[in-house]
């Protein structure tokens, strides 16, 4: 593997042996950490987020679960 770092972004070379899924994760990953590195969101904000969209599911599913 090398690393190599620019002034606006750093390359990573890889061998065509390496688990294309595993290394996708990995790049999804660092894609996850680039979006979020601006965000001024807190993990309070993560979580009622969170908690609207279970409860939205929630009601538009309870019929398949509940009878």
């Amino acid at each position: 593997m090398i690393i190599e770092r620019t002034s606006s972004q750093i390359v990573i070379k890889v061998s065509p042996r390496i688990d294309a899924l595993g290394f996708q994760r990995i790049m999804d990953y660092l894609d996850y950490l680039e979006i979020t590195s601006k965000s001024i969101a807190t993990q309070d904000d993560a979580d009622k987020l969170a908690d609207e969209l279970n409860e939205n599911w929630w009601t538009k599913n309870r019929n398949r679960f509940i009878k």
